[in-house]
């Protein structure tokens, strides 16, 4: 009897609440503006983007090709990215479940022993004197008590508050796939990286040992000239420290090769030390005649790190959703279907079949300021999504523009490096002719060779700059994610 007056008055004040500021939400909060997106890129050929061409046709090199997909199997960069989904396809499954009943099992036992003079100990004691009951309804003494059966909770989605919960996993879930994908980009450009850095030092050392051999001749032909006496001590001393520092040089280009081995043996899920395989060498290596770059709008839907700040933005919006209907009442419906007796023997008779359900509706009141709170960060972590995603445009973008100058100058780089090793060389032959013919001095032969082992390793980087150039395109294309 008295819980009628105690629901009005529940109702009554949930109305009152409802009526008031208290429940009211907050305003939207608009803090970005459209992303302006340039139809081409200046100076940049407008055709299908490098982007969409698979690693396997983008590499000629069938090494590298192997070396990328023992990295995209072993890597735990990779392996971590592919967890950080599961976990976000966890949370979409719970918070697809909030929106839906729950249901439960329950089963309990009582016994209690309620005083002689208590309102349950003496209505227990007056009802079994009544006719109305059979023996079987009489309590017992101590009162005992059995449940067995089933109970369900349900938060009624009166506001959307749960579907924006979801809409934001759903989004965050997107973005770690992205994320996942922008690992395998960055991978495939690192081992790329690697190995061209490696063919490099390769190529680097035989220059040197070559160098070696050459400079191991001049200083045996001083040395036989000071024992004709047409040559000075000094002249051999400076023969032969040109000689000894070119050895250092190998040493260190041996050292750089060691220390580049076991970084991509790290990315490859190896142990240190593991020889890396090659295969053609730097001056061999192809790249199209001419890189198409495609349209801004392919390499923002392509870039996986932009998609996946753009889904971040998305769940952000949606966390903002979440925080303005914080401030909303919520209801929920609790709902149960037991077997109940406070005799054991009696629990499982027909009779004892119970169910009901409990409806309560929650309103905020006293903790507005944590909503105002929540909402007030909600806010300023969708400005940052916002102010993250159009960085990750701009990088790309500019990505995108300074590589397409990088190809264009190194390819001219290459070409006058290669004029200039010619050059060099002929004039380390000239130079020994005039050595020998005593026209040109000691210190002339030492200028020519130092200058040749220079053009040579020169014209090395900027072989593997121009070969980085055409990688830093086609990641910052958005390629080799497949």
């Amino acid at each position: 009897m008295k819980i009628i007056p105690l629901i009005i008055y529940s109702c009554f004040g949930y109305g009152l609440m409802l009526g008031s500021s208290s429940c009211s939400m907050q305003k939207k909060i608009t803090a970005e503006k459209e992303l302006e997106i340039p139809a081409t890129y200046a100076g940049a050929a407008d055709s299908t983007g490098a982007g969409n061409i698979s690693l396997k046709t983008f590499f000629k090199d069938p090494v590298l090709i192997a070396l990328v997909d023992t990295a995209i199997n072993n890597n735990l960069n990779l392996q971590n990215a592919i967890q950080r989904i599961m976990i976000a396809r966890a949370n979409l499954v719970l918070q697809k479940g909030l929106r839906l009943p729950s249901l439960d099992g329950f089963v309990s036992a009582s016994v209690d022993k309620y005083g002689k003079y208590t309102m349950t100990g003496v209505g227990n004691f007056d009802t079994n004197f009544s006719q109305n009951i059979d023996k079987d309804q009489q309590v017992t003494n101590p009162v005992q008590d059995y449940y067995f059966g089933l109970k369900s909770s349900w938060e009624i989605d009166l506001w959307g508050k749960l579907k924006a919960r979801k809409t934001s996993a759903q989004a965050q879930l997107l973005a770690s796939e992205q994320g996942r994908k922008w690992v395998i980009t960055q991978l495939v450009a690192q081992v790329a990286t690697y190995y061209y850095e490696l063919l490099a030092l390769d190529n680097r050392l035989e220059i040197i040992y070559r160098n070696i051999e050459l400079q191991d001749r001049a200083v045996e032909i001083v040395k036989a000239q000071m024992e004709g006496g047409r040559a000075n001590a000094l002249a051999v001393q400076q023969f032969t420290a040109q000689l000894l520092h070119t050895k250092g040089l190998e040493y260190e280009t041996k050292l750089g090769i060691v220390q580049l081995e076991n970084e991509m043996n790290v990315l490859l899920g190896q142990l240190a030390q593991t020889p890396v395989p090659r295969g053609i060498a730097i001056n061999k290596q192809e790249f199209p005649a001419q890189v198409f770059t495609g349209k801004p709008a392919d390499m923002l839907a392509r870039r996986s790190d932009v998609q996946q700040t753009q889904w971040q933005l998305a769940a952000t919006k949606a966390d903002v959703e979440v925080a303005r209907k914080s401030f909303l009442p919520s209801l929920v419906l609790t709902p149960y279907l037991a077997l109940n007796a406070f005799k054991f023997p009696l629990l499982f008779n027909g009779s004892s079949i119970a169910y009901g359900i409990i409806g309560g509706l929650t309103q905020p009141v006293f903790n507005r300021y944590q909503l105002k709170s929540d909402f007030a960060v909600a806010n300023a972590q969708q400005q940052i999504a916002f102010n993250e995603y159009r960085l990750s445009f701009l990088n790309a973008y500019k990505e995108v523009t300074t590589n397409i100058k990088s190809i264009e100058y190194f390819k001219k780089i290459v070409a006058l490096n290669n004029d200039e090793v010619e050059t060099l060389k002929n004039a380390v032959s000239t130079s020994n002719d005039l050595y020998l013919s005593a026209y040109a001095s000691y210190l002339e032969v030492i200028t020519a060779q130092k200058g040749v082992l220079e053009a040579e390793l020169k014209q090395t980087e900027a072989q593997k700059a121009l070969l980085h150039s055409h990688l830093d395109l086609y990641r910052s294309l958005g390629g080799g994610w497949e």
